[in-house]
């Protein structure tokens, strides 16, 4: 069993130590207000907490009667009640009580360990996901959805954040209790029974974890423990955290521990990990995989993935090893040949872009050290040619590429339809790990756009900005509740397209996974793209024209063919592939075609 320094800890029967991590404070009481005893909304019992000899910094409580469901908080200095930054649970919002909890296992005993082979993921937001546009949605209502994902193809459900942030709306990154998941969604056992019901049906849960910065509002660490952070780290969002500190160290790698152990997440997502700055050996990055990994018994996998726009290899390597990284060039330059934009990060590829795109499938990032626009000309990423191709994550869109555009645009809405249909069963059959974002199986348009639920000033600051940023007046009010409604997904499309195009990934490609290699690739100006990747004896091969015009591929597929298919007359799949080159190997705009062959 974990033992977790930060929250309350259970001694014997109902009574609990609390401790807190205050070195900022000159000291520090225990405040349990009435919690239905019948005292008044404004009596409260209020324990003095001691300095932990042992532990500098620290403050405790002697054991004190706290069952289940107890509110408390922490009064700093005689003054202010602040909340528990480990609250498992907050009895309204994180300006209140924190609510003890006491710890749990996952109701089912045994979640799923598939291998990383086998992960499509489908990212999704619980508030606009699973809701129906009057409220937002919640665990329980994200349960009905995951029949409907299954029979899909999809194997991984990532939510994005769910710690707890203020008000009703957010996309979570603004979260700052990392430990309690935001009571709009529901409370810990429906986190509990939503992983335990997508266990049930094959899936695994991955959860979006943010350990960059906190959000700007609710955060109140630093009245009481400055030594979370420094002012020489500077970062968008203020101090940066400074993971130098012991405590703050421990705090994130038990947060880590805390999902994959108390809720049987399978997999984690760390959000901006170009924003940690940490000259610790080992980094730690490095030092949390560790610690997961050496957490779980044998039977077990949890998956970590970075966001990394750094492009920096090194963690998919020893002695860190993450199993993979989401791949933004690839993104960005199906982006630009969908779209044709060539504005902000896509300048670096407008130019080029047949090659690029040669490169993002085989070698994973195109930036692998080479100066970047986008950058101030500085360069950008770190080799990465020798890694298989599954170390990546391969996307058309996610939630900052739709979110991060001033109306929130999905790509269905910018793309011809024939080129997306491509792009789409191109992302689906390669060897990169692929992640679809919610309503893109059947080509939403619906918007995704920046919400949030701040109070006065800074709502009003935070839709001024965004204004300022896009030079634009009419951006839609992240505050105003409309805009969250906006965001909500619609009644789901056809899906047969996606359906059948994940079928076939399951069957032929997905046996190859495990062995596949680095890709090899040419093509590109006057001819199409060819791709090739060797597993097992065998290759498997793609022949993409991503453009609007006729062009001939690179090679014909060889005649040993061993495994080839001509999918049911469903139009969007039909009408992308080809089992044989044609006439003179000619493609048509916007098609592609792929087959395995024997090795030579």
């Amino acid at each position: 069993m974990i033992e977790y320094r930060f929250g309350p800890v259970r001694v014997d029967g109902n009574r609990r130590v609390f401790r807190l991590w205050a070195p900022s404070a000159d000291t520090v009481d225990l405040v349990l207000p009435d919690n239905g005893r019948g005292n008044g909304p404004d009596v409260a019992a209020t324990v003095a907490m001691h300095p932990a000899g042992d532990a500098p910094g620290w403050y405790q409580s002697p054991p004190t009667p706290a069952p289940a469901g107890t509110r408390y908080g922490f009064r700093i200095d005689g003054d202010l009640v602040v909340p528990d930054p480990a609250s498992r649970m907050q009895a309204e919002d994180v300006h209140g009580f924190s609510v003890v909890v006491d710890r749990a296992t996952p109701g089912h005993p045994a979640p799923p360990s598939r291998p990383w082979e086998d992960s499509v993921i489908y990212e999704a937001h619980v508030g606009t996901c699973a809701s129906d546009g009057t409220a937002p949605g919640t665990f329980r209502s994200l349960i009905d959805r995951l029949g409907y994902l299954a029979s899909l193809g999809i194997t991984v459900l990532e939510l994005l954040p769910v710690a707890d942030f203020p008000g009703r709306r957010n996309w979570g990154y603004d979260g700052v209790l990392p430990f309690a998941p935001d009571r709009s969604y529901g409370t810990p056992d429906d986190l509990r029974a939503l992983v335990d019901a997508a266990h049930r049906r094959g899936m695994a849960v991955w959860m979006d974890v943010v350990y960059n910065h906190f959000g700007p509002d609710g955060n109140y660490l630093h009245v009481y423990a400055a030594e979370f952070f420094s002012d020489a780290i500077a970062t968008p969002w203020g101090a940066g955290i400074d993971f130098s500190v012991p405590e703050v160290r421990r705090f994130f790698i038990e947060n880590a521990l805390y999902w994959v152990h108390e809720f049987g997440i399978d997999g984690l997502r760390l959000d901006a990990v170009h924003a940690i700055h940490d000259e610790d050996h080992p980094h730690i990055l490095t030092e949390l995989a560790d610690a997961v990994r050496e957490s779980l018994p044998a039977h077990r996998r949890v998956h970590l993935v970075l966001e990394n726009d750094a492009n920096q290899a090194r963690f998919l390597r020893p002695p860190a090893a993450y199993h993979g990284q989401w791949n933004d060039d690839l993104h960005h330059v199906l982006h630009v040949l969908l779209t044709g934009e060539d504005h902000g990060y896509y300048r670096d590829f407008a130019r080029d872009t047949d090659t690029r795109l040669v490169r993002a499938l085989t070698e994973g990032f195109v930036f692998q050290g080479e100066p970047s626009l986008a950058h101030d000309g500085s360069p950008r990423g770190e080799p990465s040619g020798d890694l298989a191709p599954t170390r990546f994550v391969a996307f058309l869109q996610n939630h900052d590429q739709i979110g991060n555009r001033a109306f929130g645009d999905r790509i269905a809405g910018l793309a011809d339809p024939e080129a997306l249909t491509a792009a789409t069963a191109l992302l689906l059959l390669i060897p990169q790990i692929p992640l679809l974002f919610m309503g893109q199986e059947w080509d939403s348009t619906t918007p995704f756009q920046f919400f949030c639920d701040f109070p006065g000033e800074l709502r009003t600051a935070v839709r001024d900005g965004r204004r300022r940023e896009f030079g634009l007046d009419d951006l839609p009010d992240p505050g105003d509740p409309e805009t969250f409604r906006r965001s909500c997904l619609e009644t789901p499309g056809p899906v047969a397209a996606v359906r059948e195009l994940l079928r076939l990934r399951h069957a032929h490609l997905r046996p190859l996974l495990s062995a596949m290699e680095p890709g090899v690739g040419d093509g590109g100006g006057d001819e199409a793209v060819s791709v090739r990747y060797r597993s097992r004896g065998a290759w498997w091969c793609i022949d993409c024209n991503l453009a609007p015009r006729d062009r001939p591929a690179p090679r014909e597929p060889r005649f040993d063919v061993v495994a080839g298919w001509t999918p049911p007359p469903s139009a969007k799949v039909a009408s992308v592939f080809q089992t044989d080159a044609g006439a003179a190997g000619t493609m048509p705009p916007w098609s592609l075609r792929v087959w395995k062959e024997r090795d030579a």
